[in-house]
């Protein structure tokens, strides 16, 4: 195969992190969570997804396009204190031997999602539930208040 041939059989990085994003987060939907997508938490540490039930289980999704993704980025670890369950969302080409049997996998493409793994559960303290939860809250209201008024500029 050529070059400009393979290339053009090979989406992109951003595109493959697009695809398992979206797969994953009508999974997520469908089994009754609300999702907001690149969430800060207070260590400063950015979940690519995070879920939230209606029982307040909170659940961190971390999205990995491939391997060289996985290799690149081990900040996962840190998301635990900040849930109930940590999974990883990838593509059907992942090398899933690589995941924690701790951490749930899920594997996504652009139209939905196969939980593979359910991930082990932690449940959080209650302080840090509400604080999560809180910030779970602002950020989508904020997301949507900036939808409704994109003119609007808080100074």
């Amino acid at each position: 195969m050529s070059r400009s041939a393979h290339a053009l059989s090979t989406p992109a990085r951003p595109d493959v992190t697009c695809a398992v994003r979206r797969g994953a987060t009508r999974l997520l939907r469908q089994a009754g969570f609300v999702v907001a997508s690149e969430m800060t938490f207070a260590s400063g540490r950015r979940a690519d997804l995070v879920g939230l039930r209606r029982n307040h289980e909170i659940w961190i999704i971390e999205v990995k396009s491939g391997l060289a993704d996985f290799r690149a980025d081990q900040k996962w670890n840190a998301y635990v204190d900040y849930c109930d369950a940590l999974a990883f969302a990838v593509p059907e080409s992942f090398p899933i031997e690589l995941i924690p049997p701790e951490i749930g996998l899920i594997m996504a493409d652009g139209f939905g999602g196969e939980m593979l793994r359910e991930p082990l559960r932690s449940p959080l303290a209650p302080p840090r539930r509400k604080a999560v939860t809180l910030a779970f809250a602002q950020l989508v209201s904020a997301r949507l208040m900036a939808i409704e008024d994109p003119d609007f500029s808080a100074g």
